[in-house]
């Protein structure tokens, strides 16, 4: 994988590359166990924050992620683009949390726009996809709301922590609906 960690940067969020650094802001902003119901893992503890951030740092073929707030700083939530395939030219965006205070704001949006525009106009992929737990209806709102098309559902996919069997459901953008989506976003975020 040659995908060089970036520092991306728009109106309301900034995403910077995980390091060591952030186990104390992460456990601040993920210890709220609403985030992780159709989640894997937990941070529930500094010692589950410490193991999060391991986890990431030495996950092979992805590039992690803390997302701030532009104006306060703040860690506010973690994502990363991970299943990089410079041959395929394609990527999956997840492992997408956020602290609850920004639910239902433009984080979300802003932070998908960053890492697509970056996806698409720099690293030059052609598929990004995304996939949540078929029960994470909030989730799957949130990627159509994205543009992304629904592919289908992978049943039996994973076996979460506390041994539950997981459905995933499959989403994409391809590189020839990026500019309509682009569009779509920038008006949604007035950019």
């Amino acid at each position: 994988m040659n995908v060089t960690p970036v520092v991306l940067i728009g109106k309301r969020v900034e995403l910077v590359p995980l390091e060591i650094s952030h186990i104390d802001s992460l456990f601040e902003a993920g210890n709220d166990p609403e985030i992780w119901t159709h989640t894997p893992g937990n941070i529930n503890s500094i010692e589950a924050a410490t193991q999060y951030v391991n986890k990431a740092l030495t996950q092979q073929n992805a590039v992690p992620f803390v997302i701030k707030d532009v104006e306060s700083q703040k860690v506010i939530g973690s994502t990363r683009l991970y299943d990089i395939s410079l041959e395929h030219k394609g990527l999956e965006i997840g492992s997408t949390w956020l602290t609850p205070s920004v639910w239902r704001t433009a984080v979300n949006t802003e932070c998908k726009y960053l890492l697509l525009k970056h996806c698409f106009e720099v690293l030059g992929m052609i598929r990004v996809q995304f996939k949540t737990d078929r029960r994470n209806v909030r989730s799957q709102n949130a990627i159509e709301r994205l543009g992304a098309v629904k592919e289908g559902i992978l049943r039996n996919h994973m076996i979460l922590s506390d041994g539950y069997i997981r459905d995933s459901v499959y989403y994409s953008i391809l590189d020839k609906e990026w500019p309509l989506v682009k569009e779509q976003l920038e008006q949604r975020m007035k950019l």
